[in-house]
């Protein structure tokens, strides 16, 4: 199997250094460029092939958010990976809408990083680190949801289909679609990408 190509972005050298220190040991990765700033991540796409960028948040010229908006609309089969230092839900939000393929934080980029990238590389996202971003489960308590609804909510956060999340709970397919039936209609949404913003919102994810 090809390794999976990965550009890596931050304004930080020491940075740059570190995280091609972590891919570098990983023998399914390769790190094929490397950017301080969003404007040279285009600049680099144009010319070279990636499979997976990682992006900081923020850089001169263009940050992660702008640049990979640009990423997402010119390279659609590009994976899009963010790292953030800051644990502010305004991020998420953002990023969730602009259907950036993962987020953690840059205090989680050693092993986390690697499982971010495998898994967002095999078509699912990466988002287990938003938790951290609301840690007041108040509001959870009070949802009109059951456990295992937030159970399933969770897991299409992830990335999961259903029929993933039936051999992952160990239920039948038909049984988590209806749950999602359930869940939109108990909530009033109407898609998958507003569960998911509500869940943000919640704290549940």
């Amino acid at each position: 199997m090809s390794s999976i190509k990965i550009l890596i972005a931050d304004d930080h050298q020491i940075v740059l250094d570190g995280l091609k220190m972590v891919l570098g040991s990983h023998e399914d990765f390769e790190v094929v460029g490397e950017a301080s700033n969003g404007i040279e991540v285009l600049d680099f796409l144009v010319k070279n092939r990636a499979d997976i960028v990682v992006l900081d948040i923020n850089m001169p010229e263009m940050d992660g958010i702008k640049c990979a908006k640009k990423i997402k609309a010119t390279y659609p089969k590009i994976k899009v990976i963010i790292l953030t230092m800051y644990a502010q839900k305004s991020f998420v939000e953002e990023i969730v809408k602009i259907g950036i393929d993962g987020c953690l934080l840059k205090n989680n980029t050693g092993k986390e990083l690697s499982e971010a990238i495998t898994r967002v590389h095999s078509g699912m996202s990466y988002y287990d680190q938003i938790q951290t971003f609301n840690k007041d489960d108040k509001n959870q308590k009070e949802l009109p949801l059951s456990e295992r609804e937030i159970e399933i909510i969770r897991k299409l956060a992830d990335g999961l289909t259903s029929s993933q999340i039936s051999n992952t709970l160990f239920i039948s397919e038909h049984t988590v679609k209806t749950h999602r039936k359930n869940i939109l209609k108990k909530l009033d949404l109407h898609s998958s990408s507003e569960l998911i913003q509500y869940a943000l919102n919640k704290g549940i994810i």
